[in-house]
């Protein structure tokens, strides 16, 4: 069958277009895709092409289809899988799939299966390694961001703490301790912000970083921090470190100087890495959340805190399954809303400028519905849209009414008034 997809043929070289699907074979599946969210993991992709540790070197000649946060609707089983699939039941994957070691994974290494798109062929590798998740919730939205939502749950998950002359690691972040997330107002920090404020183990104190005000200011309307003391126990500070003097001695002393127990850098900044370090108290764990598509990025640490205080740093990528079905089970529970991240929406014809540009467009998340032929637009200028067509003005009046979220009464509007391509 026929699908509408975007591909990557080379560094920086993102094409939409109409793909021939073959048959699915036994151990495979056709889907519809709904929806999926870019992550910047897709535009460090771009931005290395064949350099890429999951594209293949053949990408020129079998171009794959990009995208991996993605969602949408069963439409062919094949016979291996009949008689545990139908065909409409909601479905999201677990792109990391790690199979027999390999690094191939879905939106960077195959050539038929990838969230920007339309329709795709899921492998037989995802069902291999159990990384096929029936969706049963309502917004196809809330099941992309599951997977970057993942991996902020295997981040604070995979933290670790230790004893004097004991060789067992304590795992995941100090209950009741001190966690800081630096350049922490973006995405996938705010997805670690509202997983720590309303997982079993919380940390007593948290502290989110950033050097931009408006981002911070925004987070802040998102978790104001006398609300979330009241509701969690968890005392919440925004800091802008880009204008404090000394800003290693400002965060220490929010601690009453003991330091930070667990530290999350989600930004591949060699000042902002030195800074997390710095902050680390006694066997104080660093996780370093960023990925850098710089093969020699290097940053100072402090070595003696490694030494005499136990400090330690670590990193992680992506998720798990249990943590990305721990992300879905929360986000239906009502206990975390994933839509805090997103701060944009668009088509598939948007998909691949907004990836290779994805740098230089500010806010969160980035939403893309397959179906949808939309320009990318901000959530906040929705309303500038009205004039030219009404329905943005539906839209406007949703996500307003919501605290400026997207939600699932917006999707369902979109999926149901907007032209499809």
């Amino acid at each position: 069958m026929k699908a509408k997809a975007v591909r990557l043929h080379a560094a920086m070289d993102l094409r939409l277009e109409e793909i021939e699907l073959p048959e699915i074979a036994d151990d495979e599946m056709l889907v519809e895709v709904i929806s999926d969210s870019i992550c910047m993991s897709t535009y460090k992709m771009a931005k290395l092409g064949t350099d890429h540790k999951r594209v293949h070197d053949d990408a020129a000649e079998h171009p794959p289809i990009t995208g991996h946060e993605f969602a949408g609707n069963i439409v062919k089983v094949g016979a291996k899988y009949a008689d545990l699939y139908k065909p409409g039941q909601k479905f999201t994957i677990q792109p990391a799939i790690n199979y027999k070691g390999s690094m191939d994974s879905p939106g960077y290494s195959y050539e038929f299966c990838g969230g920007d798109a339309t329709y795709c062929i899921l492998p037989q590798e995802i069902f291999a390694t159990n990384s096929f998740l029936v969706y049963e919730g309502e917004a196809y939205y809330q099941a992309s961001l599951a997977e970057p939502l993942s991996c902020s749950i295997g981040a604070l998950n995979a933290a670790y703490h230790t004893q004097m002359g004991v060789y067992i690691h304590e795992m995941g972040i100090r209950e009741g301790g001190n966690l800081a997330i630096t350049a922490g107002a973006g995405p996938m920090g705010l997805g670690a912000l509202t997983y720590a404020l309303h997982r079993d183990r919380k940390p007593g104190l948290l502290v989110v970083t950033d050097i931009n005000q408006e981002r911070l200011d925004r987070a802040a309307s998102l978790f104001p921090p006398e609300q979330v003391k009241e509701e969690t126990g968890v005392e919440l500070h925004f800091v802008n470190t880009g204008n404090k003097e000394d800003p290693v001695a400002e965060l220490r002393a929010i601690t009453g100087g003991k330091g930070y127990d667990d530290v999350l850098c989600y930004a591949p900044v060699a000042a902002v890495i030195e800074q997390s370090s710095a902050i680390l108290g006694r066997d104080g764990c660093l996780n370093f959340f960023a990925g850098p598509t710089d093969t020699q990025f290097k940053a100072p640490i402090n070595f003696y805190d490694v030494h005499y205080n136990s400090t330690h740093v670590m990193g992680t990528t992506g998720g798990n399954t249990a943590d990305m079905i721990e992300s879905l089970e929360l986000t239906a529970a009502g206990r975390i809303d994933p839509a805090v991240m997103v701060t944009h929406i668009g088509g598939l014809d948007a998909a691949a400028e907004t990836t290779c540009n994805l740098p230089g467009i500010p806010g969160g998340k980035k939403l893309i519905y397959t179906h949808i032929s939309m320009p990318l637009i901000a959530l906040d200028d929705l309303r500038s849209k009205a004039d030219e067509d009404e329905r943005y003005a539906a839209l406007a009046d949703i996500v307003e009414a919501n605290n400026g979220l997207w939600c699932p009464a917006a999707e369902r509007f979109l999926l149901e008034n907007w032209n499809e391509d």
